[in-house]
């Protein structure tokens, strides 16, 4: 079992940055493939980025070169840095947490970018 909990939601103006950091427990961290999904209202979950347990990284189209996933063994936590934010981004970001093809999630943050 994993327990995900995610912090560093907010509202953000459009062309800022904002950090969403991910704290896990109750298990290896190290062994789990992480990530970052998000969810926009009236729309399907769909994946923003993800970090594998060896450190290979993975983007969505929509948010390469502004979002930056990354992770921290030592503290259980992973990390989304997100630059050039744009108002399409606003959703609720989840963290996710995987091996062997189980799923863990935390209770996601809302993220909201507007002026």
């Amino acid at each position: 079992q994993v327990q995900l909990v995610e912090s560093g939601g907010g509202l953000v103006q459009p062309g800022g940055s904002l950090r969403l950091s991910c704290a896990a427990s109750g298990s290896i961290f190290s062994a789990y493939n992480m990530g970052w999904y998000r969810q926009a209202p009236g729309k399907q979950r769909e994946l923003v980025a993800t970090i594998s347990n060896n450190g290979r990284l993975n983007y969505a189209d929509s948010v390469k070169d502004r979002f930056t996933i990354s992770r921290d063994n030592a503290k259980n936590t992973v990390y989304l840095q997100m630059n050039r934010v744009k108002p399409e981004d606003t959703a609720v970001y989840y963290c996710n947490a995987e091996r062997y093809d189980i799923r863990f999630w935390g209770q996601g943050t809302q993220v909201t970018v507007s002026s």
